[in-house]
């Protein structure tokens, strides 16, 4: 595919996106909207993407939002379509939420609002009310032990939010990376296992991504050793949690209550829980950045073959400084970056900067020449047809 000066790119928007973040591509050279034929971008937020027909021109897919469980990453993988997520963006605002249901669940408070509005049109409601309040106490956070599993970016700002309100703090997440390493307070305790933090909490929030080695993480097994009487959080994703070992927890007594943004029909009907209609992220700030980010990290994508935030393709970058410039997804194996330089060098061309990563199974190669002198059709073709090579792009010409 071979970019020339003055060509627009189209992108294709499968839910309302903030205007926000839709102003961060340029209208000189973005054509954006919810028709667009043979789109190169896609930004969405919950549209589910697994029965579409994914067009040859697709490069790139935005999840406005963290969660891409409705994006099908492998089909998008195996056609060189890169996927990104805007992790953090909403942060601030689940963290909010998360802290909202942790009170919810120690103080019965809906059961005590509920309770209050059948007291409209009675006499003496006063009177009602110190009579009846004490069948909605609860006890306070303060000093008791919450339990974090999954230190990203919400993890780490729940932990801390919770440090501040007095709690006492463990947190349990093998793949810790060195950004949330540095953010999260010196005072959180480390778990060495998702046992050893369940068995010793009053309060557990999940805040892991939802995929194959996660679903049903919180089983039967994880329930036997929970600590008796604990509250159970969830503003991750539903299927963590297994529905039927939840309910034999909740009629033991191993769980208090169960507060979740991810209501469905077996959830809502359940004795001590509390569904919220997911409003993680449905706050006007958290909207506007999420929507910012994702358009930010498609536009470095497209007009320079930038990675960033991607759940299939590896981190790579090259600051762009006006040479020729050619992107290649491949698979993870042996002899591609010979290849692809053999390619360019058969060609007479000398390659002036590379950057090669890798992640799982697939790879992503950004080189830079002075010029393809014409040749950039020829050599993306050649490379095409290399056994392993998914998808060639020809992001700049000079």
């Amino acid at each position: 595919m071979i970019r020339r000066k003055n060509t627009m790119y189209n992108v294709l928007t499968l839910n309302s996106i903030s205007e926000v973040g839709l102003s961060k591509l340029n209208p000189k050279k973005y054509i954006i909207g919810d028709d667009i034929k043979d789109p190169e971008g896609i930004i969405l937020r919950s549209y589910d993407m697994h029965e579409m027909e994914l067009p040859d021109s697709l490069a790139a897919v935005a999840r406005a939002g963290a969660g891409t469980n409705n994006i099908p990453i492998d089909k998008c993988s195996e056609k060189g379509i890169v996927v990104f997520n805007t992790p953090g963006a909403n942060a601030n605002a689940v963290k909010e939420l998360v802290l909202t249901g942790i009170f919810l669940s120690s103080r019965k408070i809906v059961e005590g609002i509920e309770w209050a509005k059948e007291l409209k049109g009675k006499d003496n409601v006063d009177k009602l009310v110190e009579k009846g309040k004490g069948q909605f106490t609860g006890p306070e956070i303060m000093g008791k032990k919450l339990g974090v599993i999954g230190l990203g970016a919400i993890g780490v700002l729940v932990a801390n939010a919770a440090i501040s309100l007095g709690m006492e703090v463990y947190g349990y997440d093998p793949f810790l990376s060195v950004d949330s390493a540095w953010s999260l307070s010196s005072k959180v305790k480390r778990a060495g296992t998702r046992e050893e933090l369940v068995a010793a909490c009053d309060y557990i929030t999940i805040h892991v991504p939802l995929n194959d080695s996660t679903r049903g993480m919180y089983n039967k097994d994880l329930f036997d050793i929970t600590k008796p009487g604990a509250r159970l959080l969830n503003f991750a994703r539903g299927g963590l949690v297994d529905t039927a070992a939840l309910k034999e927890a909740l009629e033991k007594g191993t769980i208090t209550e169960y507060i979740t943004d991810f209501p469905d029909a077996e959830v809502i009907n359940l004795d001590h829980v509390i569904c919220i209609p997911h409003l993680g992220a449905s706050t006007p700030e958290s909207e506007e950045n999420c929507a910012e980010m994702a358009a930010m990290e498609l536009k470095q994508y497209l007009e320079y073959g930038n990675i960033k935030n991607s759940v299939n393709f590896p981190s790579c970058s090259i600051p762009y400084t006006g040479k020729a410039r050619l992107a290649i997804l491949h698979r993870n194996v042996k002899g591609m970056v010979g290849a692809v330089a053999n390619a360019i060098s058969d060609e007479g061309l000398n390659i002036d900067n590379m950057v090669n990563n890798n992640k799982g199974e697939y790879a992503y190669t950004l080189i830079d020449v002075d010029t393809f002198n014409g040749k950039g059709q020829e050599i993306a073709d050649r490379l095409s047809k290399v056994d392993g090579i998914v998808k060639v792009r020809i992001v700049k010409e000079a």
